[in-house]
């Protein structure tokens, strides 16, 4: 056989003994170490309220209004080398508080975290929700950010009250303005629907369908809320009626009077009351002016030879006349 056709054979058969032998190289190699899993956060096995559950997937407390609730954080670190992690928590009233906010955690080793949330003593009964979070400090498995759900319940009676109160209605140019208080007088979070309607001596003025105002209303809160109202009579005797209700069975209602009229309207009466009283203070004087003193034309003033003078409603000339048709005028 030629030299080269030897060595074309030898190569030939040595490439295919490599394809063969491959498979069983890779399968003969040990197969890598699994990466172990990073650190991770959770609520202890067995502590804390429902749910008891050995894995809680959240916390869940419960109490009433100024109690103190206990419970646990769980750190696990797998790994091979010491973490450090940072703890904070946020929201279900503000009163969380951990017992150490930065934790070092040996490797291959579990660390327990107590905590306690604080309900407040003006907490109105329901759900609340917040979180506990821890953030690794440092790189590589020991990053990252974990954040573990919270959940607490407010115990209590739940009751919805609701009221209307201080209603008025003003006029501001060519329109009219209600005013109004609303105030949560119950143990929940409202968010009241106010109607305003009017009525005149002659009938219905207006209507307004029940819309929210204003979104949230916390309990014993008040707010102070207006209406405008574009187009109000000109001349009307009102009763504006603004009602309020809210989830829960919340109901109130108030009502205010309003009187339109124009200006002239309501300045004629005093006005013509001062005429009269004026023209009765004239009348007086007047009368005053014509008594005793005031005129000689009341009663008798002695004449010149002591008899009397006459009245003045007498002619002037009847004293002579009857002095010479007496007994001594004969002659």
């Amino acid at each position: 056989m030629p030299f080269r056709l030897r060595t074309a054979v030898g190569g030939a058969t040595l490439a295919t003994a490599a394809v063969l032998l491959c498979p069983a190289a890779a399968a003969a190699r040990p197969a890598a170490a699994p990466t172990p899993p990073a650190w991770s956060s959770a609520p202890a096995p067995g502590a804390g309220a429902a749910p008891g559950a050995p894995d809680r997937p959240f916390f869940y407390l419960e109490g009433a209004p100024g109690t103190v609730l206990a419970d646990r954080l769980s750190l696990s670190n797998p790994t091979g080398r010491a973490l450090t992690v940072r703890l904070r928590g946020s929201g279900a009233g503000g009163g969380i508080s951990l017992a150490s906010k930065e934790v070092r955690i040996p490797p291959h080793t579990r660390a327990g975290v107590p905590f306690t949330v604080t309900v407040p003593r003006d907490a109105t009964p329901g759900g609340r929700s917040g979180t506990l979070l821890a953030t690794g400090v440092g790189k590589g498995a020991g990053a990252g950010r974990r954040a573990v759900p919270l959940h607490l319940r407010v115990t209590g009676p739940v009751l919805s009250a609701l009221t209307v109160e201080k209603v008025s209605v003003r006029r501001a140019g060519g329109a009219a303005v209600i005013r109004y208080t609303l105030v949560n007088r119950g143990t929940t979070v409202l968010r009241p629907r106010i109607a305003v309607r009017a009525d005149g001596l002659f009938g219905p003025l207006l209507r307004r369908a029940a819309r929210t105002r204003p979104p949230v209303l916390a309990p014993g809160r008040a707010v102070d809320l207006t209406e405008t109202w574009s187009a109000p009579p000109a001349l009307d005797a009102v009763e504006v009626r603004l009602t309020a209700t809210a989830a829960g069975g919340a109901h109130d209602a108030a009502t205010a009077s309003y009187t339109a009229a124009p200006w002239g309207v309501l300045a004629a009466p005093p006005l013509l009351l001062a005429a009269g009283v004026g023209g009765l203070v004239m009348l007086r004087r007047r009368r005053r002016g014509s008594g005793p003193g005031g005129s000689r034309g009341e009663g008798a003033a002695p004449g010149p030879d002591g008899g009397t003078r006459p009245s003045g409603d007498e002619p002037a000339d009847a004293a002579p006349v009857l002095a010479g048709t007496g007994p001594g005028a004969r002659g």
